[in-house]
């Protein structure tokens, strides 16, 4: 277990959400590292990814599956396509890693999460403002995923925005991210995610291209690979989670506290795109 969990663990939180900038290789990681240590010590959990709720049905059913047919199975499951980090080669590893200890005996279960999981609930939640339909349906999602078993923790890995816990916008576009709505239904910590840079991969408007507020970039402007990061001021220290502002930082009310990854590194789509 990384550093840090006993301060996290007192607050008693049935939800744990670790906000990552999608795209590198050790924000999975670090989430294996701490599934694995809390379902070794015999927590029942539940690990809930960013990945289309519309696919939860195709990862239920590869979960199932022995560890010979399960990489198969989970590979087609709604990988292709996304060029920003969630279907990475890291995310994928993150759950061959998780199935591999529940066919060891380990309970804990995976769930898919994002998005709309269906015609009824898009309609139900289209009168919120701004990107409060989706955020509220990520919140829904892992709550149902959630009562669905009977879980000591339900560990989320989800980018950071979601994971925001106090409003975003202004007026009447002023909306709740996922993790404040989640906070409604049960005892919930976020944690930030902080790096000392290297790579990570994403998406990004290529030199010289002219973004202009609430016009479309065109797919010929963008570059998605690897590209460096500058990241946070470097710690000097190996990976270990915080409650609190990160050092330097100013007390606020959008995250409890932050997992500080050290450098970090780019992971591509599990599926590469055109």
């Amino acid at each position: 277990m990384p550093q840090g969990w006993p301060a996290i663990a007192e607050r008693r939180p049935h939800y744990v959400i670790f906000g990552e900038t999608h795209g590198t290789r050790e924000a999975p990681a670090f989430v294996g590292r701490i599934a694995c240590a809390l379902a070794s010590d015999g927590e029942r959990l539940l690990v809930a990814v960013e990945q289309s709720a519309t696919d939860n049905a195709a990862l239920q059913a590869a979960w199932r599956l022995p560890a010979d047919r399960f990489e198969p199975a989970l590979g087609a499951a709604g990988w292709a396509g996304r060029e920003d980090g969630v279907a990475s080669e890291a995310m994928f590893a993150l759950l061959v890693r998780l199935h591999g200890l529940k066919e060891a005996g380990v309970a804990v279960d995976v769930a898919a999460f994002n998005g709309m999981r269906d015609d009824a609930q898009r309609a139900r939640l289209a009168g919120l403002p701004g990107q409060g339909p989706h955020e509220a349906a990520q919140a829904e999602n892992i709550r149902d995923a959630a009562a669905a078993g009977d879980y000591d923790r339900i560990l989320i890995l989800v980018g950071s925005f979601h994971a925001r816990k106090s409003p975003v916008g202004e007026g009447a576009d002023r909306f709740e991210p996922m993790a404040m709505r989640l906070a409604r239904y049960g005892p919930t910590t976020s944690l930030r995610m902080r790096d000392a840079g290297g790579s990570m991969w994403n998406c990004i408007p290529k030199p010289g291209t002219n973004v202009r507020p609430g016009q479309p970039i065109t797919a010929d402007k963008i570059d998605c690979g690897i590209h460096p990061t500058r990241g946070d001021s470097d710690l000097k220290r190996a990976p270990f989670m915080q409650l609190g502002p990160f050092p330097g930082g100013e007390p606020g009310r959008d995250y409890d506290g932050f997992i500080w990854l050290g450098p970090v590194s780019g992971s591509p789509p599990l599926v590469a795109g055109k």
